[in-house]
């Protein structure tokens, strides 16, 4: 019979309770169903984004316009639904936490997710509080949703993880307890999640933020002695926005904005989420065959959802 002690590991113990700890602290329960009329409900899971009360949780967990959250801290208050994204199952509550702030979830980055890094899930399946599950992820771009708002299948990630019901719209977050995307579903005995990226987009749509009013593509750039690689095709460029203020054209190809690759339209919505109206962004471009770099400047005009 082998001995039980010598598979005893405190240091991986220590670690996951951090990281368990970490992701209990910032991870909510969402009442849904009659329970926001004060009878038994089901339960779902949501993120804690900001500490002024900005939650994620899926857009099947957020169905109606109020929901009851119970916070880590044991305080249940009122949710109010500010964002709906049924085509990749997002939404996004605000709750009053008063005085009190909450404690924002770490945010990790899909980019550094490799295949066969464990990934960690928290949440509430089957009325259960706080339980944490442990798997290893499949891959990070699985097409499973049929259809995003361009119309083409949304990447999504897929992890050999047990979920269950209650785990929905909580956190997928890597070894190190940082959260890479939001729990929607269960298929085949595997786990998916749609990645912090796309979660990202969802917030950043709740505030103005610089558009370059350009209407644009995925294309693939093959240089002299380089390998092929994407890129973005302009199609349109918008008469007056900053776009058309710098010159670009259509026909023109970007390849990055401030250092960041744009290898696909939702890189350029990234990429303008995180920029300052007030300081100038870098963009690497080719015309004609030839490459070079220009200042973006002048954000004055606003929208929510282009570039």
């Amino acid at each position: 019979m082998a001995d039980a002690s010598r598979f005893h590991a405190p240091g991986i113990d220590d670690a996951l309770d951090a990281v368990a700890t970490r992701l209990r602290q910032s991870t909510a329960i969402v009442l849904t169903g009659d329970g926001q009329r004060g009878r038994p409900a089901g339960q779902g899971a949501a993120v804690v984004w900001s500490a002024d009360g900005l939650l994620l949780t899926n857009a099947h967990v957020a169905r109606g316009a109020r929901a009851l959250v119970d916070l880590p801290d044991g305080r249940r208050l009122a949710g109010h639904t500010v964002a709906r994204d049924p085509a990749h199952d997002l939404a996004a509550l605000r709750v009053d936490p008063g005085a009190t702030p909450l404690v924002p979830a770490p945010l990790g980055d899909r980019a550094t997710l490799r295949p066969g890094a464990m990934v960690l899930a928290f949440g509430h399946p089957l009325g259960i509080s706080n339980a944490l599950a442990i798997g290893v992820l499949h891959g990070t771009r699985a097409p499973l949703l049929r259809h995003s708002r361009a119309g083409t299948p949304e990447p999504l990630l897929c992890a050999d993880i047990r979920l269950a019901p209650g785990n929905s719209g909580g956190p997928l977050a890597d070894a190190g307890g940082r959260v890479v995307g939001i729990n929607t579903l269960i298929a085949g005995g595997l786990g998916y999640a749609v990645p912090v990226d796309r979660a990202r987009r969802l917030v950043a749509a709740l505030a103005p933020r610089p558009r370059l009013g350009l209407t644009v593509r995925t294309v693939t750039v093959r240089p002299r002695g380089v390998a092929p690689d994407s890129a973005l095709l302009v199609l349109e460029v918008a008469p007056g926005l900053p776009g058309d203020r710098a010159g670009l054209l259509p026909g023109d190809v970007l390849f990055a904005l401030d250092g960041r690759p744009l290898h696909e339209p939702g890189d350029l919505l990234d990429a303008l989420s995180s920029a300052r109206p007030d300081a100038p962004l870098t963009l690497e471009m080719g015309r004609a065959g030839r490459r070079s770099t220009r200042a973006m400047a002048d954000f004055t005009q606003y929208s929510n959802l282009a570039a």
